[in-house]
């Protein structure tokens, strides 16, 4: 199935029907692995999630989950590290063994051997059915900021000055408690997941949905390499939506689709 833009009315179904995208996956397969983003785009699936595994619609008790990225140099347990930040939003919401979500480790004395040892053992774990994904204002996906290379593996990267801007919410406004390198799955990473599911909600990310999905494929946007997939669901809200050219079709395409064929 080639790549897929739903356009919501709301922020809200955006989390519903990511959430959908996550049951359909659980349905042919209960012991997915799941690769998980972080930040404020993708609470609302978490959420969603959480709802009907408490009302007995499905689990994840099978699942594995692997991070895309994570910062380098937060003391353990720092409360914005993504291990800290994806044990709140997510595993403390469901019901996944918490020793059967797998993050990077930004301490870890030899780094290149912990990007690698990461890489293997997705591997080891048959790969990410489905891989949740936000996108930066500057249209980057996990932490490949813009120029990283797009056949790029798990490694270290510095973060550009916009994106620490862009987290310093996270760090009481204080820029210079934001971290200058992550540690991040590679955009050949992300591309090797079978299913991509990238959202985007709100008018500053429309540049980077629009860049991304009708641009050209270009280092200088890491997202738009979701063209090259040939399993893409995208999910925005009308104001990210709000610059693509193709905003009609993509609706008629929706409504148009058979209940059969799913996401």
């Amino acid at each position: 199935m080639p790549m897929e833009v739903i356009i919501t009315d709301t922020p809200e179904e955006i989390g519903q029907l990511g959430a959908d995208v996550v049951a359909q996956v659980l349905a042919s397969k209960p012991d997915a692995v799941i690769g998980l983003a972080t930040g404020s785009s993708p609470v609302g699936i978490y959420d969603d999630l959480a709802r009907r595994i408490r009302e007995g619609e499905l689990s994840l008790k099978e699942c594995t989950a692997f991070l895309l990225d994570e910062y380098v140099g937060l003391p353990e347990g720092h409360p914005e590290s993504y291990r800290s930040v994806i044990e709140r939003d997510f595993v403390s919401k469901v019901d996944i063994p918490n020793d059967k979500v797998h993050s990077l480790n930004g301490r870890a004395a030899d780094i290149p051997a912990e990007c690698a040892a990461y890489e293997q053992a997705m591997q080891d774990a048959g790969g990410v059915d489905l891989q949740i994904l936000g996108i930066g204002t500057d249209g980057h996906i996990a932490f490949n900021e813009p120029g990283s290379s797009l056949t790029s593996r798990t490694r270290i990267k510095t973060l550009l000055p916009q994106t620490r801007r862009d987290n310093a919410r996270f760090f009481g406004d204080d820029l210079d408690a934001v971290p200058q390198q992550c540690l991040t799955q590679g955009v050949g990473t992300v591309l090797e997941a079978r299913h991509l599911l990238l959202i985007a909600n709100g008018a500053g990310k429309a540049h980077a949905i629009r860049d991304a999905l009708e641009g050209p494929v270009t280092a200088m946007c890491t997202g738009s390499v979701v063209q090259l997939h040939p399993h893409v669901t995208v999910i925005v809200d009308e104001d990210a939506a709000s610059l693509l050219r193709l905003t009609d079709y993509y609706r008629e395409a929706w409504a148009a689709k058979p209940s059969w064929q799913g996401f």
